[in-house]
C-alpha cells in the first residue's frame, strides 16, 4: 500500500469551478426566493432556543452553571460568534452556490478527508439536533392536549407515559419514585421493555412525507408555522412587558462569568439553523444574491427576538422559579395569564415543527452532496421522478431520527449538536482564509469585511466557547471524540475505498478505445 498515494488522495481538493459545474447538473428543482430562505432560516432558529433551551441556560443543570438574568449577555456572545461565522458562510455560499453547505466548502479548501469529517460532524448538528427537537415537541403536544381535557376522553388527553417517553426516561422515573418498571410499561416476552415517544415518531414521519412531496410545498407549510410562532412570541413580549419586575433581575449574574460563558455555550443551540439556508443553494433561484441576504437577515431578526424574550422572561419570573421544560408558558401562569399559557403551546408546536422540517431538509441535502461525490452509495442520491426530491435519503434520515428517539439522552444530544456546530463554524472561517489565498481573483458576490480579522475572530470565539465548556460537560466531551473516531473508521473502511472504486470505474469507461488496424 502506497502511503504517499493515500495521503495525496486524502488531501485532494475539488476546485470551485468543478463544484459549480456539478451543481449546475443537479436534478433538484430551483423554486426558492429570498423570502422563502428567510422563512426557512427563522423556522430553523426561532423556537429551539426559546421553547427548549433558554430555561436550562438561565437555571443551569447537573453539569453546568446557569447565567441567570445575565443570559442576555450570553445571547450577545453567542450571536457575535454566529455573526463572524455567518459572514463567512455568506461569502462562500455566494461564491460556491451548491448543496452540501460546510461539507462542500471544505472539499474546495482542505481536501477529501476533512470534507468527509465535516459532513460527518454536520450530522451532529442536523440529525442529532433533530432528535432533541422532536422529543421536545412531544412535551408541548402533551401540554396542548391537556387544554382539551373538558371535551376529549381521558385516555386521549392523558395517554400512558410509556407512549410519550423513551425507555431511559421510564427507568429513571421508576428509580426516582421507587416504582416497579413492570407496572409502568409493558414488556415483550416479559424481558424487553416497551417505551416509545409516539408523538415524536408520528410528527417526524409526517414531515418526512411532506419533504418528499417537494421543497416548495415544505417551505409553504413552514411559512405558516413560522407565522403562528412569530405572532405568539411577539404577543408574549408585549403582554409580559407589562408585568416585568426589575427586582427579579438581581442578582444579575449569580454565577459570574463562568455562568455567562456556559449560558452562551448552551444558548448557542438556539442559533443553530441559519446555516441550513446554505444547504438549499441548488434549489434557490438566485443563490449568489439571496443566500447572503437570508443568512444575515435571519441572524439579526432572531437575535433581537431572543434578547427581548430573555428580558421579559427573567423580569416576570424570579430566578430559581423558572421552569426549564416550558419556560414561556410557565411565565404566563406566574403573571396570572393561564389562558395565554395554553396559546403558547400552539406557538411552541408550530415552532418546533418548522425546526424538525428544516433540520430534515438540511440533513438530506448534505448527504445528497456526499453521495454525489461518491462517498456514499449511488442509490442514495436517486431523485424522485415526479417530485424532484432525494426521496431515498429523506426516508433514511426520517427513519434514523424515529429510531433514535427510542433511546437518545436529550441533554447529551443537544450538547453534541453544539460541539458539532462549533467545529463546522471554525472550519468555515478557516475556509474563507484559504480561499482568499488560493482563489484571490475569483468573483465574490459577497465579501467578509475586515478580512482576515473577522474570520480569525470567528475562530477564536467559537473555539473559546467550545474549549471552555469541555471542563463542565464531562459526558458529551467524551462522546464527541468518540463520534469523530467513528467517522474516521467509516471513512477508512468504506468512504475512501468507495471513492477510489468509482474513480477507477469512471476512468475505465471514459478512456478512449483503441482499434486494431487490419
Amino acid at each position: 500500500m502506497d502511503i504517499r498515494n493515500i495521503i495525496s488522495n486524502m488531501l485532494t481538493r475539488r476546485s470551485p469551478d468543478e463544484l459549480i459545474a456539478a451543481g449546475k447538473k443537479s436534478e433538484l428543482k430551483k423554486t426558492l426566493n429570498v423570502f422563502d430562505l428567510i422563512v426557512l432560516g427563522i423556522g430553523a432558529v426561532v423556537g429551539t432556543g426559546i421553547f427548549t433551551i433558554i430555561g436550562s441556560a438561565i437555571q443551569g443543570g447537573p453539569e453546568s452553571l446557569g447565567a441567570g438574568p445575565a443570559i442576555i449577555i450570553s445571547m450577545i456572545l453567542a450571536a457575535v460568534a454566529c455573526v463572524f461565522s455567518a459572514l463567512c458562510y455568506s461569502e462562500i455560499a455566494a461564491m460556491i452556490p451548491v448543496a452540501g453547505s460546510a461539507y462542500t466548502y471544505t472539499y474546495a479548501t482542505m481536501g477529501e478527508f476533512m470534507a468527509w469529517m465535516v459532513g460527518w460532524i454536520l450530522m451532529l448538528e442536523y440529525a442529532i439536533g433533530n432528535i432533541t427537537v422532536a422529543c421536545a415537541w412531544t412535551g408541548y403536544f402533551v401540554q396542548f392536549m391537556k387544554g382539551f381535557k373538558a371535551v376529549l376522553p381521558a385516555f386521549i388527553v392523558n395517554f400512558p407515559m410509556w407512549l410519550r417517553n423513551d425507555y431511559r426516561f421510564m427507568f429513571a422515573y421508576c428509580d426516582k419514585f421507587g416504582l416497579d418498571p413492570h407496572s409502568q410499561m409493558p414488556y415483550l416476552f416479559d424481558k424487553i421493555p416497551v417505551a416509545l415517544n409516539l408523538p415524536a415518531m408520528v410528527i417526524v414521519l409526517l414531515l418526512t412525507i411532506l419533504l418528499i412531496k417537494g421543497v416548495k410545498e415544505s417551505t409553504r407549510f413552514a411559512s405558516i408555522m413560522v407565522g403562528v410562532n412569530m405572532f405568539m412570541i411577539i404577543s408574549f413580549i408585549v403582554v409580559g412587558s407589562f408585568y416585568v419586575k426589575p427586582e427579579n433581575w438581581a442578582p444579575f449574574a449569580p454565577n459570574g462569568f463562568e455562568g455567562v460563558f456556559m449560558g452562551a455555550f448552551l444558548i448557542f443551540f438556539a442559533y443553530i439553523g441559519f446555516d441550513a439556508i446554505s444547504t438549499t443553494a441548488e434549489e434557490t433561484e438566485n443563490p449568489q444574491r439571496d443566500l447572503p441576504i437570508a443568512i444575515l437577515g435571519t441572524l439579526v431578526i432572531c437575535t433581537i427576538l431572543y434578547i427581548c424574550v430573555a428580558l421579559v422572561l427573567t423580569g416576570n419570573v424570579p430566578l430559581g422559579s423558572i421552569d426549564t421544560q416550558a419556560p414561556i408558558a410557565h411565565a404566563m401562569r406566574v403573571i396570572g395569564k393561564d389562558w395565554f399559557a395554553g396559546l403558547i403551546s400552539i406557538g411552541a408546536l408550530c415552532a418546533l415543527t418548522s425546526v424538525i422540517l428544516i433540520y430534515q431538509l438540511g440533513t438530506t441535502r448534505i448527504l445528497y452532496a456526499m453521495s454525489r461525490d461518491r462517498f456514499l452509495p449511488k442509490s442514495l442520491r436517486l431523485i424522485h421522478k415526479k417530485y424532484r426530491t432525494p426521496h431515498v435519503l429523506t426516508w433514511i434520515s426520517g427513519i434514523v431520527v424515529i429510531v433514535c428517539t427510542l433511546f437518545m439522552d436529550l441533554n447529551i444530544s443537544a450538547e453534541l449538536c453544539n460541539f458539532g456546530t462549533f467545529t463546522s463554524f471554525i472550519i468555515i472561517c478557516i475556509a474563507v482564509l484559504i480561499l482568499r489565498k488560493t482563489e484571490p481573483n475569483r468573483e465574490r458576490p459577497f465579501k467578509v469585511p475586515f478580512c482576515p480579522w473577522f474570520p480569525i475572530m470567528g475562530i477564536i470565539t467559537c473555539g473559546g466557547l467550545m474549549i471552555y465548556s469541555l471542563k463542565s460537560l464531562k459526558t458529551s466531551s467524551v462522546y464527541f471524540p468518540l463520534w469523530l473516531f467513528i467517522g474516521v473508521v467509516i471513512y477508512a473502511i468504506y468512504g475512501y475505498a468507495a471513492k477510489r472504486f468509482e474513480e477507477k470505474k469512471r476512468a475505465k469507461y471514459s478512456a478512449p478505445k483503441v482499434t486494431e488496424k487490419v
